[in-house]
């Protein structure tokens, strides 16, 4: 079996590594018509039932290749409007007007993505010819428990989603690029990093601060890649101590991505309904200023920005976190070698 070459395995990571569950976007994007969206190479129409239940297959009439989203919703399916090939929830093309009863009809010839919507989110599993079952969707307990409220912060931003990824993974730029927030104003601006490993992946922490600034950084991967860090907040801030960020980030294409910030709280009681208003009223507008710091930074890098970099110790974080996706794409392209398939 031949080494994946540089090449092949850039080709992956660039649309994110596959068998993950992705951000996609906002529940509320899709709503009574077909909505077609780029994410992790492919073109992926959504679309719902009367019901509300909600379905994706890969944007392509297995016909001519035209978008299924130009054609007209018919419950659990949708019909081509090039043609009337009708196609079913489960890629199936169940009918075929202009060619009843061809090899066509019957063949299940569109590709499927698994869907479902958490914490405001619509999520899609990304597969690829290696996996019998779907696994389930884990995440941070700060989305699951109901000890925690959040808030969820969708964004597009003009850049490589691994971009972002760094970003996250860098503590102590919030200590330079954020130091007008309120929330980072403190801290050194010099700190020695460990890195501690966990079930789901590795924290990346400042060896002697805590509870300060922007202080560590952990990454899991439950099936779904996912970042977690926790910002210490004034009693301004409102209640329910730290104030917690869960981060997703996926892949658009062309040097495009999205990048989904779940902002949480640990309250409950008069507590939650006090932070969930302070929230709306007074904090959104904060946060939503130190991401545009990020996003204004990130974008203005090149593309090739990380060909050109001089790493310290500071670095040590966002450097393993890429080996981390490396070596997992390195294991995909050889399992889907194995099995005679190929990256989509």
């Amino acid at each position: 079996m031949s080494k994946p070459t540089d090449a092949e395995i850039e080709a992956l990571l660039v649309n994110g590594l596959r068998n993950q569950w992705y951000a996609i976007c906002p529940s509320q994007f899709v709503a009574d018509k077909p909505v077609s969206l780029r994410r992790c190479g492919y073109r992926i129409v959504f679309w719902r039932e009367s019901s509300g239940a909600l379905h994706a297959l890969e944007d392509r009439c297995p016909h001519r290749g035209v978008p299924l989203s130009c054609g007209i919703l018919m419950g659990d399916r949708i019909a081509c409007g090039y043609h009337g090939v009708q196609v079913d929830k489960n890629g199936v093309a169940v009918s075929v007007p202009g060619a009843p009863g061809g090899k066509l009809e019957g063949a299940k010839a569109t590709k499927v993505f698994p869907v479902l919507e958490r914490n405001g989110l619509i999520f899609a599993f990304v597969g690829d010819d290696t996996l019998a079952e779907t696994p389930a969707l884990e995440l941070p307990e700060e989305l699951t428990s109901p000890e925690f409220s959040s808030f969820p912060c969708y964004a597009e931003w003009n850049c490589d989603y691994r971009y972002v990824i760094d970003n996250v993974m860098d503590p102590m730029h919030g200590t330079f690029l954020h130091k007008q927030s309120h929330s980072m104003s403190f801290g050194d601006t010099q700190a020695e990093f460990r890195i501690r490993d966990t079930a789901a992946g590795f924290v990346f922490e400042k060896a002697n601060q805590r509870n300060v600034n922007f202080d560590w950084t952990e990454y899991g991967n439950t099936a779904a890649l996912w970042l977690r860090l926790e910002i210490p907040y004034p009693k301004t801030g409102g209640p329910g101590g730290n104030f917690h960020i869960i981060g997703m980030y996926t892949p658009i294409g062309d040097n495009k991505c999205l990048a989904v910030h779940w902002r949480c709280r640990k309250v409950s009681g008069w507590e939650r309904d006090t932070w969930r208003f302070l929230y709306k009223n007074r904090l959104e507008a904060r946060h939503w200023r130190v991401l545009e710091q990020d996003r204004v930074m990130l974008e203005q890098c090149d593309p090739d920005a990380n060909k050109h970099e001089s790493l310290y110790s500071h670095d040590t974080g966002l450097a393993r976190l890429r080996r981390v996706l490396r070596n997992e794409a390195v294991r995909q392209l050889a399992a889907l070698s194995e099995v005679g398939g190929r990256v989509a």
